[in-house]
């Protein structure tokens, strides 16, 4: 089977949306498929193109057996609505020859990954001149994040790019996405329940396990192994609501023996240190490449997943499946009945949005009973096990309910 995958991000060798990108790409060509990629060059989430690479330039590699093809794109020095939306269109613009030239390809399905939401006309126009199933993989409803966050705030232009959206959905042959809740949404947004695919972020729970001996970045950071680590480990932007856990460190500064790390880059990140200067009890690392993630992730005693209310059930979080498979408990801020609340209910504490007194009192709670956070953690780690298996989800994918069933029902 020829699959022919459009993606803003593709960085096998890092973690995120562009690590799940790299690791279903390879399972596929792993088990006899053909894979063709059409991304940007690295630039994420650091928004500054990788080593290597060149912003304005076209480019082909083989990484994996995966025939990768990067198109240029724009990146800004410092982000805002507008530019934000340039700087998709951008990739639309410039990946639109290069998938136009794929009908040659012939491919069998035609996967793309949102966001961006702009790259979905090119998906729709390429399988219908190549008689292709075409299929929308939602990991974030960015129009709605992007207005629910304030990023774009005109009413008028709201109904437009939702109608845009939806119509834009609909034409799809299939639209997954990440989670029951991602799922409704799908539906209330007209995209028929036959079409609709549940396809989950999953874990490597080979490679990310829970560690018996003390993780070395403890050590690394001088951090006694008496104290209580609270670990926010991944970008550093807008829709994570980030504050909130500058504002525990402020509340939390008498209490010597909890320690906070912030790991990773993002549009915030500048923002959040000058929050946090002067807090000794915040530790800062930058984003840990792929081969150190299961080290990085066992440093926490607690892992934070804090998100903003306007935020709720818009993104399933990515990093937390791999905070699930490190066997530690969660930390969360979430309305109850969201889907992090749900998959959280054994294995973590949620509190609501944006209030960084109850967000304050959950990590003294979990920092003073060892037990509660021995059993979450394990709870977390089989949940994990269960359910976030990577081959387990791959595999569902790969079967006649989604792939094979999507070419039989174009033929």
């Amino acid at each position: 089977m020829r699959i022919l995958i459009l993606t803003l991000n593709y960085l096998p060798e890092l973690t995120g949306i562009g690590k799940y990108n790299g690791e279903m790409a390879e399972w596929l060509v792993a088990r006899g498929h053909k894979v063709r990629v059409v991304a940007a060059p690295p630039y994420y989430p650091q928004w500054r193109v990788s080593k290597g690479y060149r912003s304005w330039r076209y480019c082909r590699e083989s990484l994996g057996g995966v025939d990768v093809l990067r198109c240029p794109l724009w990146v800004p020095a410092t982000l805002s609505g507008l530019k934000r939306v340039i700087h998709l269109f951008s990739f639309f613009l410039f990946s639109f020859p290069v998938m136009l030239f794929q009908v040659f390809w012939r491919p069998h399905i035609i996967l793309v990954v949102e966001p961006p939401l702009f790259c979905a006309p090119t998906s729709l126009l390429v399988s219908r001149l190549s008689r292709a199933c075409s299929w929308l993989h939602v990991q974030d409803f960015e129009v709605d994040a992007a207005f629910n966050l304030g990023v774009l705030s005109s009413p008028r232009l709201r109904r437009i790019v939702l109608k845009i959206e939806s119509w834009l959905m609909k034409r799809f042959d299939r639209v997954s996405t990440i989670s029951g809740q991602m799922m409704t949404r799908l539906g209330a947004k007209g995209v028929l329940s036959e079409n609709q695919i549940l396809f989950p972020n999953w874990a490597d729970i080979n490679d990310i396990y829970p560690l018996e001996s003390p993780a070395t970045f403890r050590k690394q950071l001088g951090i006694a192994e008496s104290s209580i680590t609270f670990l926010y480990s991944g970008n550093m932007g807008e829709k994570q609501g980030l504050e909130i856990v500058i504002e525990a460190a402020q509340r939390l500064i008498e209490r010597s023996d909890i320690v906070f790390v912030m790991c990773g880059q993002g549009a915030a990140y500048h923002h959040l240190r000058d929050l946090a200067d002067g807090l000794e009890n915040i530790r800062w690392l930058p984003l840990q490449p792929l081969d150190k993630l299961n080290d990085l992730l066992n440093m926490a005693d607690v892992h934070l997943l804090p998100q903003r209310a306007d935020a709720t059930d818009l993104v399933m979080p990515s990093k937390l499946t791999g905070m699930l498979a490190s066997g530690r408990p969660v930390l969360a801020t979430a309305f109850e009945g969201t889907q992090i609340a749900k998959v959280l209910e054994s294995s973590g504490v949620v509190v609501p949005p944006e209030d960084a007194d109850l967000f304050a009192n959950a990590m003294v709670s979990l920092a003073e009973n060892t037990e509660q956070r021995r059993q979450l953690g394990e709870n977390a780690r089989d949940y994990a096990v269960k359910f976030l298996g990577r081959d387990a989800v791959l595999a569902r994918f790969e079967e006649a309910e989604a792939l094979q069933e999507c070419i039989s029902h174009k033929q």
